[in-house]
């Protein structure tokens, strides 16, 4: 089912526009992000069938089916919660029996947790991108060959240096493990071409050294150590940041670069928005989907502030948080049952 089919069989109970546009946040180049609530039929519902969630390709438009959707609210989902106090503007179509559900049923102390919680994970986000901003890799990806060293001596060298500097050709090379020593092999090397070595590495794109059958009385020429777990945390940070290139938005990546400052100032301003709509829920118990700071945050979006600053404006946001929820008036969880008879009212004239 996609969302077109939501639209021709006349199953949205609730549309709206949301993001940036919603936030009041938008420039030229925002796009329009959509959210929206729907219901299965009955025979859908009630079989094997059913469908939580339909998204687009890009997850810019996102449709909950009712139930999800106040299962999220329970948990005081900040998407869902914003989603459901917009702006008038921006509501696209509501049925009536939507009226049942009231932002007030729903907003309680739990969103010091959901949305300061979620606000922690876009600074972590942000100290992603400047890593991978300020650390690049090569595109060539490093080969087993890489992490392995010849201990010479009191010191180790890489182990490409060391065949260079001896002529030698990995692939005459010969390992056998040693008990109780783990990373570190007995090292052959095969000059005639006589024995079936298989090579330090069997090939390049190899993820582990290669062992060898070695014929008695032979003898190492070298100790050579492989660190596996250093090799095995780069094909893991370089899976992540090619993926994170293939996938990054360009025209917000440029303007990471413009500003200079190495963080992602869109999940930084973020960040601050979401810390500030905490602290108001838990002050004044209202949520205010649109913001009335637009110039301070577009000011951060726009790179023009320093990431440290950015950090003491965090940790002051988290003291204020921390300081309203102990005063604060909303109850501790949201009203569950309230809320599942809200539900099953909708559900039972939907399918009366």
């Amino acid at each position: 089912m996609t969302i077109q089919d939501l639209r021709d069989k006349g199953l949205l109970l609730f549309e709206c526009i949301s993001g940036s546009k919603a936030y009041g946040l938008d420039t030229p180049l925002s796009d329009t992000d959509l959210k929206g609530v729907f219901y299965l039929p009955k025979e859908q519902f009630y079989g094997l069938e059913y469908i939580p969630q339909i998204s687009n390709e890009t997850n810019d438009e996102v449709y909950y089916e009712l139930g999800r959707f106040v299962e999220l609210l329970c948990k005081n989902n900040p998407n869902l919660i914003e989603f459901l106090a917009s702006p008038e503007e921006c509501i696209l179509y509501k049925h009536p029996l939507m009226e049942k559900f009231h932002i007030d049923m729903f907003l309680s102390k739990l969103c010091k947790d959901t949305f300061a919680g979620y606000a922690l994970t876009q600074i972590r986000k942000a100290r992603g991108y400047k890593k991978k901003v300020v650390n690049p890799m090569e595109k060539e990806r490093k080969t087993v060959l890489d992490f392995c060293y010849i201990m010479d001596s009191y010191q180790s060298v890489p182990v490409k240096e060391w065949l260079d500097k001896n002529g030698y050709a990995q692939e005459k090379c010969g390992l056998s493990s040693i008990s109780h020593a783990k990373g570190v092999y007995a090292l052959f090397y095969d000059n005639e071409n006589i024995h079936d070595y298989h090579g330090i590495a069997i090939k390049e794109t190899a993820n582990e050294v290669s062992l060898s059958s070695i014929p008695k009385g032979q003898e190492a020429i070298a100790y050579l150590y492989w660190n596996m777990e250093a090799y095995s945390l780069y094909c893991k940070e370089y899976r992540e940041y090619w993926d994170w290139v293939e996938e990054r938005n360009d025209n917000r990546y440029q303007t990471n670069l413009n500003h200079g400052k190495n963080y992602d100032s869109k999940n930084m301003m973020h960040t601050i928005r979401l810390l500030q709509v905490a602290e108001e829920i838990l002050r004044d118990g209202k949520l205010n989907v649109r913001r009335p700071n637009r110039e301070q945050l577009l000011n951060i979006k726009d790179g023009n502030m320093d990431y440290d600053d950015l950090l003491a404006m965090a940790d002051k946001l988290m003291e204020n948080i921390e300081l309203y929820y102990s005063k604060s008036f909303l109850p501790d969880i949201p009203d569950k049952e309230k809320a599942e008879k809200a539900l099953i009212e909708i559900r039972e004239e939907l399918y009366k």
